[in-house]
């Protein structure tokens, strides 16, 4: 059951993000990786950035896969970053908002049955990216959960020019 709503999500997700990518101005995919507070996790994903929906506004849907604290999580997030241009510095400073449905499996002691659930809430996003010299770009962020999903993530990632 968990698996077959995955699929539909993330397909689902698929849809708008083809339509934005027709109209992008730059488009970049690549891995994410990080830890996250209540449940303490280990997180590791992928994401698609879509440029061009709005000046200096981007598109991030991403999905994450966190593990550890006796819990699996998998997260879609459909994300919109601002991203601001400092004079003199190659960094690009970022702030963003989005919604999270996460599907967890809690993994119970003993005779006890394990227990699953789907939650959705918001994120509110502080990031930073800089170019690298091959072309790709480094990030970082502090994603801060609404709702019945991770209160905290520290993640870092790049993203790879298509």
């Amino acid at each position: 059951m968990l698996r077959r709503t995955l699929v539909m999500v993330v397909l689902a997700a698929a849809l708008p993000a083809a339509g934005f990518a027709a109209t992008a101005v730059a488009t970049s995919v690549g891995p994410r990786v990080g830890f996250s507070v209540d449940p303490n996790q280990m997180v590791l994903g992928g994401h698609l950035m879509i440029g061009g929906v709005a000046p200096d506004v981007t598109f991030d849907p991403n999905l994450e896969l966190g593990f550890g604290d006796n819990a699996t999580v998998i997260a879609v997030n459909f994300d919109l970053h601002y991203h601001f241009d400092i004079q003199n510095s190659s960094w690009r400073p970022y702030v963003g908002a989005g919604v999270g449905a996460n599907f967890i499996e809690l993994d119970s002691p003993g005779p006890f049955k394990d227990a699953s659930s789907t939650e959705v809430g918001g994120n509110i996003i502080f990031g930073a990216g800089v170019p690298t010299r091959a072309g790709s770009h480094f990030f970082t962020e502090a994603r801060f959960g609404l709702g019945d999903i991770p209160n905290f993530k520290v993640m870092a990632g790049w993203n790879f020019n298509l």
